[in-house]
């Protein structure tokens, strides 16, 4: 067979696979708005990101494709602050979301805080943003540790000075902590990480080896042993909900401070994270799995499973290498350990 004819029928088969691959993804339907939707919204001091979509949109986590945001933009978006106004456009192709700047917005401005506002409600996860959540065992073995209580005491708590022994450098505030449970996916059995149980704060009172903390405040004693990490500063959720660009399959692992189920505004943990391509902003649908039953029909046996049924959404607000921790929006039922999430 000639080059020539070969070069043909290479060209037409990558045309023939280029065609099915565009014929193979559907397109989205356009994102529907919510009966007697406002035509502008004048954003006031305690909205969220996700409150301003609830207000337009039926599925709040496509705001970010009713605001035509980009790539970029979605990570570094352009911050909406208290008195501007949001103005919805219902002509073309599909519903368009828009600030609106007004002469008197500046003078509104200066009188008002300069925080944006959130995506989602700052308190609901503030904690969570302050502490270490998830640590591996290179961290965990590299931490300063508490080498005593004052006074020789056995434990200590809130007031009390603690002594750390490693390179505490001019850090000021710290995190103590204790290893918690170890993370481990449903599905595939790996160990995704260990699960950190923060017993209190500190703060540094004089340097040396070992340096003096002073105890700020204390969930636990605080005993010989217990681990230290700097304390995070918090920064607002700022990042617009949005879908990911992948396909995302996992599993609820824990509710927060051990509940057995949460509903909304509880925080949980996932099976999936950075590695998997997960990031801040991310919004996943919960499903609870189908349940399994066997079909005895006329002497046969079958086994069936139920589809996995959608009764919520999720917004991921902080990221690990293999985990991730994300706040319930909405929820029709309660959350549970194992539990599905997926793109909606």
């Amino acid at each position: 067979m000639s080059q020539r004819i070969i070069a043909a029928l290479l060209i037409a088969l990558s045309s023939a696979t280029a065609t099915a691959q565009i014929q193979s993804v559907e397109p989205r339907p356009v994102p529907a708005l919510v009966e007697n939707a406002p035509d502008r919204h004048v954003v006031v001091p305690g909205d969220t990101l996700w409150g301003i979509a609830s207000k337009f949109l039926k599925d709040p986590s496509r705001w970010s494709e009713v605001w035509k945001l980009n790539a970029n933009e979605v990570k570094n978006p352009h911050r909406i602050y208290p008195g501007q106004v949001i103005v919805l456009n219902r002509t073309g192709s599909g519903p368009q979301l828009s600030l609106v700047e007004e002469k008197l917005l500046p003078r509104v401005r200066e009188e008002n805080s300069q925080q944006a506002i959130p995506t989602i409600p700052q308190d609901a996860i503030e904690s969570f943003l302050t502490r270490p959540l998830v640590l591996d065992e290179t961290t965990l073995e590299a931490s300063l540790r508490v080498v005593a209580a004052e006074d020789n005491r056995n434990s200590a708590s809130a007031g009390d000075n603690i002594y750390v022994a490693g390179n505490i450098g001019n850090t000021k505030e710290w995190i103590i902590y204790r290893p918690g449970n170890t993370l481990t996916d449903p599905d595939t059995k790996e160990v995704l990480g260990r699960e950190v149980v923060v017993a209190g704060t500190a703060r540094l009172v004089k340097n040396g080896d070992p340096a003096t903390l002073r105890i700020t405040s204390s969930k636990n004693e605080i005993s010989n042993g217990d681990r230290l990490l700097p304390r995070p500063k918090p920064e607002i959720m700022s990042y617009p909900q949005h879908i990911p660009g992948v396909s995302i399959s996992g599993r609820v692992l824990t509710i927060a401070d051990g509940a057995p189920d949460g509903g909304r505004f509880s925080v949980i943990s996932l099976s999936k994270g950075a590695k998997d391509g997960l990031e801040i902003g991310h919004v996943l649908a919960l499903y609870r799995p189908g349940d399994k039953f066997k079909d005895r029909y006329k002497g046969e046996v079958k086994n069936i499973t139920m589809p996995d049924e959608k009764f919520g959404l999720i917004y991921v607000f902080r990221v690990f290498d293999r985990v991730s921790y994300a706040l319930v929006m909405e929820a029709d039922r309660g959350v549970t350990s194992g539990d599905v999430v997926r793109n909606p």
